[in-house]
């Protein structure tokens, strides 16, 4: 009987910079790393464009994101889920929902 393999997608934990675009949010990933020659911790970052089919992340929100196919010429990644709702975001749908 053959085994399947199982493939672990890279996943990464980033803040939505952008919602800007349709289906596509800008998330950016910031990381700390020792400097080769002065040892010192410096915090790097890169932007990442993922897919939001549903449109369910905001600016400021904090999500995982997936590594998928590409999609695009930028985008290699889809989100996996909003780990943490930006705080005036959150308010805003609550007035949003009063109405």
């Amino acid at each position: 009987m053959a085994e399947q393999a199982v493939v672990r997608k890279n996943e990464k934990v980033g803040l939505v910079v952008s919602t800007k675009m349709a289906k596509t949010i800008v998330v950016e990933v910031t990381r700390r790393v020792s400097h080769p020659l002065y040892k010192r911790i410096v915090s790097k970052r890169k932007k990442f464009y993922a897919h939001d089919e549903q449109g369910l992340a905001r600016t400021g929100d904090m999500v995982r994101i997936i590594e998928h196919r590409p999609l695009s010429k930028l985008k290699r990644w889809t989100l996996g889920e909003v780990i943490r709702k930006a705080a005036d975001t959150a308010a805003a749908e609550e007035a949003q929902k009063a109405l």
